[in-house]
C-alpha cells in the first residue's frame, strides 16, 4: 500500500468491534485477533500499515501530536477534546447515541446555580454557556445517573442509546446536545507528508461505509 510507515489508533470496545469489518472491506485487516490479544499494536496484511488499539479519549491525543497518523474516535470525545489540532474528513455511522441533559423524571427545586454532574465538562461548560445559564460543573467518571438522586446534581450531562439506564434510576432525557457517531480523524502533518495512502484508505472507509448502510 505505502512504503511510509502509518499508525492508526483505533478505540477499543464497542466501537471497535463495529470498526473492524469497515476496515476490512478497505483492505487493512490485522495479522491476529485483537479481541484475544493483550498487545496494543498489532501488523496488518500491509507491512508498513499499523494498528493501535487504546482508550478513545487517548485517541485524539495519539493523533494531535502525530504518535498515530490517523484514529477512529467517538464526536462526544472530539467534541470533548477540541478539533483544533486534527482533521475529521469521515463518519463511519457506528456506534450513534446522543449527548444529552437529563433531569429527574420528578422534578426537584432547583437553587439559583443549577448543578450539572459530567465527565464531558468542556462540552456541557460551552452548552450552558451559549443558553446564559450559570452552573456548578461537578466532575464525575461513571454513575452518573446516581447523582441527582442523591443530591449531588440537579441534572446530568451523559451519552443516552436507548434511555432505559435513565428510566431505571427516576431521570428522562430532557435536551439534545450532540448527535454521536465515530469519526475518523487525521494527523495535520500526517495528511500533507503521506496524503496518497491516507486519501486512498479514506476512499475506501468511505466506500464501506456506503455499502453498509445501503444493506439497511
Amino acid at each position: 500500500m505505502t512504503s511510509q510507515n502509518l499508525i492508526i489508533a483505533l478505540t477499543k470496545g464497542r466501537i471497535l468491534e463495529e470498526t473492524l469489518p469497515l476496515f476490512r472491506q478497505a483492505d487493512i485487516v490485522p495479522k491476529e485477533d485483537i479481541s484475544n490479544s493483550r498487545k496494543l499494536i498489532f501488523e496488518t496484511n500491509h507491512e508498513n500499515v499499523k494498528l493501535m488499539v487504546i482508550r478513545g479519549s487517548d485517541v485524539p491525543t495519539y493523533v494531535e501530536f502525530g504518535s498515530a497518523d490517523m484514529g477512529v474516535t467517538g464526536k462526544d470525545l472530539i467534541l470533548e477534546y477540541g478539533s483544533e489540532e486534527f482533521y475529521e474528513p469521515l463518519d463511519l455511522k457506528i456506534a450513534t447515541c446522543r449527548l444529552m441533559t437529563a433531569e429527574p423524571a420528578v422534578s426537584n427545586p432547583v437553587s439559583d446555580r443549577l448543578r450539572v454532574a459530567t465527565k464531558f465538562t468542556n462540552i456541557t461548560k460551552k452548552y450552558f454557556a451559549e443558553r446564559g445559564k450559570q452552573i456548578e460543573l461537578i466532575k464525575l467518571n461513571g454513575a452518573l445517573e446516581l447523582a441527582p438522586s442523591l443530591g449531588l446534581a440537579d441534572s446530568i450531562v451523559d451519552i443516552v442509546d436507548t434511555g432505559k439506564t435513565l428510566k431505571a434510576n427516576g431521570l428522562e432525557a430532557k435536551e439534545l446536545i450532540a448527535n454521536i457517531s465515530s469519526r475518523v480523524i487525521v494527523n495535520k502533518a500526517s495528511l500533507k507528508i503521506k496524503n496518497a495512502v491516507i486519501q486512498d484508505i479514506l476512499v475506501k472507509l468511505r466506500e464501506a461505509v456506503e455499502a453498509r448502510l445501503s444493506r439497511r
